[in-house]
């Protein structure tokens, strides 16, 4: 595994495009957010995924989150009506995750098999936002939570000093907040529905 040291408010664009490449390339990276250390992969390379999956212990049922670079970008890869725009927009960038309808734009494999549904998020954290610029699209990203825990990894000590089956590269940016996002579904009806509390505040955005 490459171990790269970024600067977490301004990163090195030399070593932001080392890991776009690794991406680029069919490379699963690991990669600082402002909940939580994730993993992150091609949205386009199958093996890249499996091998993402595999390191978390997932099954093809699980959520897997697009991350992504700001609120238009989401809209070309989710149905969004005029109530989860508003949403949306109180929300990004920041500690959010939103399961939403997907469009055609992503691969029916990466869909929920009976509601066609996909996780999108837009991080607030420098690093993962230049890491987007680069790539030009999402990352397919999950929260670091190695297989068989349920901790998410937040210390880079920890990443560093675990053997990884699959993980190419480490973007250490230093510590990020011990948590995990907040989920919230959003309908067709423009009906949200809370489904994990984590680091953001569903009241900071209009929710209860």
């Amino acid at each position: 595994m490459q171990h790269l040291h970024v600067h977490p408010e301004n990163p090195q664009p030399r070593l932001i495009s080392v890991a776009v490449n690794s991406l680029r390339e069919g490379g699963v990276i690991a990669y600082p957010t402002d909940s939580a250390y994730a993993i992150g992969c091609h949205i386009g390379d199958i093996d890249a995924v499996r091998r993402l999956r595999a390191l978390r212990g997932l099954d093809e049922k699980h959520y897997l989150t697009l991350v992504c670079a700001d609120l238009s970008q989401i809209a070309n890869y989710a149905r969004v009506d005029n109530t989860a725009f508003r949403i949306l927009k109180r929300a990004t960038p920041g500690p959010f995750t939103f399961i939403l309808r997907a469009t055609r734009e992503v691969p029916k494999r990466l869909q929920t098999p009976k509601r066609n549904e996909i996780g999108l998020r837009v991080p607030a954290h420098n690093v993962a936002l230049a890491l987007l610029a680069e790539l030009g699209e999402p990352i397919l990203s999950a929260t670091l939570i190695p297989a068989g825990e349920t901790e998410p990894l937040h210390e880079p000590d920890d990443i560093a000093a675990r053997k990884w089956n699959g993980l190419n590269l480490f973007l250490d940016a230093g510590a990020c907040p011990n948590d995990a996002t907040t989920i919230i579904h959003l309908d067709e009806d423009g009906e949200a529905e809370i489904l994990r509390i984590g680091s953001g505040d569903p009241a900071a955005i209009g929710l209860q």
